[in-house]
């Protein structure tokens, strides 16, 4: 009888019984030539238009820079203390923050598509052919961003709702009722709920990177983790530590780079002759510097991982059916 040929791609003897992190690290040492310069190309475009972004805010924030001098010049003049109120520029930040979750996003999911090729390549023994995946991979962040936030913000509120008009009585709700059991653990329980979330849908951009739409990677991603304990138990393994990783790069290199924050301080006062435009972007600095380490030492590692457990998953399952 003539062989019979399957629909699934046959796993090169050896790679099927390999691990998550041996295939994880195993990437990164065979293709590390591809997914440097992969790597150095996004975080460099990314910086750049995160850096044009920082300066086109900081102009049209001008006016409240000014507006703060000004007012430390009329205190100082008066001999009175002056404690500037930021919260304009909070609402400035709060603003744009959708701006900069977005440009992260794109570099995530270009980096991500990078990562999963280059694991299916080590898994089946070729490059499949570069596509416009980035879209869907930046939908499912986006999908992901709203299910994993919306849920428990929703949640808190309805919770606020509902115990308003307790809160309003003249007397204080007592320790022990139902009332105020439900306002003081509505945020614990919101984080809990937007953990649990995020946890569930980690494998939905690797999903994304493999072809699916979001809605479709956001349900394999569910049913990978969920289905199974040992689901379960491989992404908890496998993010934790990535996102402890990604933390400890974080802070160390914030840390490292906290001499950039006077000297930027200094150098901005005296090109623009505003204290407190210097003031906010010698604070940024640092931060900015953590970030772009960790997306350099830590978001290949972590793209990479998760494409691996994708596929390992994957694969179980459908030997499992």
């Amino acid at each position: 009888m003539p062989p019979q040929h399957h629909g699934t791609v046959p796993s090169t003897p050896g790679k099927a019984q390999r691990g998550v992190a041996a295939t994880t690290f195993a990437v990164l040492l065979r293709h590390r030539g591809t997914l440097t310069a992969a790597t150095v190309r996004v975080v460099s475009l990314t910086a750049l238009a995160g850096l044009l972004t920082t300066a086109t805010v900081f102009a049209l924030s001008w006016p409240l820079f000014t507006h703060m001098r000004n007012k430390q010049i009329r205190y100082h003049h008066l001999e009175d203390p002056y404690s500037h109120d930021h919260s304009d520029l909070g609402l400035v930040a709060l603003g744009t923050l959708p701006i900069y979750l977005l440009l992260l996003g794109v570099g995530s999911a270009a980096l991500q598509n990078v990562c999963s090729r280059t694991v299916t390549a080590h898994a089946h023994g070729s490059l499949t052919s570069a596509d416009t995946r980035q879209r869907s991979i930046l939908a499912t962040y986006v999908l992901r961003g709203l299910l994993v936030w919306t849920l428990p913000l929703l949640t808190f509120e309805l919770t606020r709702r509902l115990t308003s008009n307790l809160l309003d009585t003249p007397l204080p709700l007592a320790r022990g009722t139902w009332p105020y059991t439900l306002v003081s653990a509505s945020p614990a329980a919101a984080v809990c709920i937007a953990l649990l979330l995020r946890l569930t849908l980690t494998l939905a951009p690797a999903a994304a990177a493999c072809g699916l739409s979001p809605r479709q990677a956001l349900r394999r991603s569910w049913t990978l983790t969920t289905k199974t304990r040992v689901g379960t138990v491989r992404v908890l393994a496998a993010a934790l530590p990535l996102a402890a990783l990604a933390a400890a790069v974080i802070r160390l290199a914030t840390q490292l780079a906290l001499p950039l924050r006077p000297f930027l301080r200094d150098l901005v006062e005296d090109a623009t002759g505003n204290f407190f435009a210097a003031y906010y972007a010698g604070i940024l600095a640092p931060v900015i510097v953590g970030i772009l380490a960790a997306a350099i030492l830590v978001f290949p590692l972590t793209a990479t991982a998760l494409a691996a457990l994708h596929e390992r998953l994957r694969s179980d399952a459908v030997g499992a059916r």
